[in-house]
């Protein structure tokens, strides 16, 4: 049990699992007999939970809102769009416009409204109509892989949500001046890259600016945050229905692009990844920030501080060494792994019945009309 709880996949030290070191009271100041753990160290100067931590924790958990917007854009950028049928002796009930002549047929709101209708994709196989999506989710695969310990060790949580955010966002502007599917699909390999690890550095960022007690409360505020994106996407597609579909891309890569401006300018790194790399003096800056946002005054040489050591030992290898070591978090992972797979097989189809809805209400009517007036003269011939 004892080892257990030095792993480095942990995040918290032997002495804050231990019931009897939370019932030992420090009266404002560490002795030297005695070695606070980081955590309590920023809970006795800082405090749990105030009007910098919400502040901040709000900024960076809105991060989540512009993830979801990205993940589920191509629902109605790459949709196919409705049609009707040009040809005065009727079309018949054909199952696609592949099935009758180009010049029978025209898009209800042109080619533009989506990549399906602007760049001929209604014919072509699945693979290449389906390619932007599948490249998107192999970039998060690849991104998973590549990013996961990089906010653990050289660039931190501040700058990984930073560099993510404003790479999700400038592959979103490219991706709405791509010329062909190509290109398009290049970049949304890099925008699904990019996203991998924006909810997970956006997480661990807002909960490690709190105290312990709160950290479960704030960790929701993240994927509050996503349900806004996820519903918002619907209601920016459908005031753009009669526009094409780049200037989607624009209405969500805009805004993301001038959040991780304020990510860069406003957001604090978290003072538990500084002290934990060494950084004392810019941990204790950080401190004294949020410090004055809570109304405390703070004034100490952090190198007076008697702060408990934790070992920290990340590599690209360490969590896959931990979890085939220890079996039962492989297994817990496994489940958690399938659940979720059958989660977001369920929250895709929604999205996309909800798409359906939302964006051709309008047109299925006009498109049943010109059937039925196309097949009255031959009722009347009969």
């Amino acid at each position: 049990m004892a080892s257990s709880l030095q792993d480095p996949f942990l995040t918290y030290t032997k002495e804050e699992r231990d019931e009897g070191h939370q019932a030992q009271a420090h009266e404002g100041h560490t002795t030297e007999n005695h070695k606070a753990s980081i955590d309590q160290t920023i809970e006795d100067y800082v405090g749990s939970f105030g009007p910098g931590q919400l502040a901040q924790t709000l900024l960076v958990s809105f991060a989540w809102c512009f993830d979801a917007q990205h993940t589920f854009i191509s629902i109605f950028t790459d949709a196919e769009p409705t049609w009707h049928c040009t040809s005065p002796s009727g079309c018949g009930r054909p199952a696609s416009v592949c099935e009758i002549g180009a010049d029978m047929w025209a898009w209800d709101r042109g080619a533009w409204a989506s990549t399906v209708s602007e760049w001929g994709l209604s014919c072509s196989s699945r693979v290449i109509a389906g390619l932007p999506a599948s490249a998107f989710f192999l970039g998060c695969l690849v991104g998973g892989l590549v990013l996961a310990t990089l906010a653990d060790t050289t660039l931190g949580r501040k700058r990984m949500l930073h560099i993510t955010c404003l790479m999700m966002s400038l592959t979103g502007l490219f991706a709405s001046l791509s010329p062909n599917i190509w290109i398009y699909s290049s970049f949304r390999f890099i925008g699904g890259f990019a996203r991998a690890t924006v909810g997970t550095s956006a997480l661990v960022l807002s909960t490690e600016l709190v105290g312990r007690r709160w950290r479960e409360e704030v960790g929701t505020i993240g994927f509050f945050c996503f349900t806004i994106g996820f519903l918002s996407l619907p209601t920016m597609a459908y005031f753009t229905q009669n526009s094409s579909w780049r200037v989607l891309y624009l209405m969500v890569s805009l805004p993301t692009f001038f959040y991780s401006i304020l990510v860069h300018f406003f957001v604090k790194e978290s003072p538990r990844w500084l002290l934990v790399r060494g950084r004392k003096e810019e941990a204790l800056k950080v401190l004294r920030s949020m410090a004055r946002l809570n109304g405390k005054s703070l004034d100490f040489n952090i190198e007076a501080l008697s702060i408990e050591e934790e070992a920290w030992n990340v590599n690209v290898y360490s969590a896959m060494k931990i979890l085939w070591e220890k079996r039962w978090a492989f297994r817990r992972l496994l489940v958690t792994m399938v659940v979720g797979f059958g989660a977001g097989l369920s929250e895709q189809k929604a999205v996309i019945s909800a798409a359906v809805t939302m964006t051709d209400s309008k047109n299925v009517i006009p498109q049943t009309l010109d059937l039925s007036k196309a097949q009255m003269p031959q009722a009347e011939g009969i």
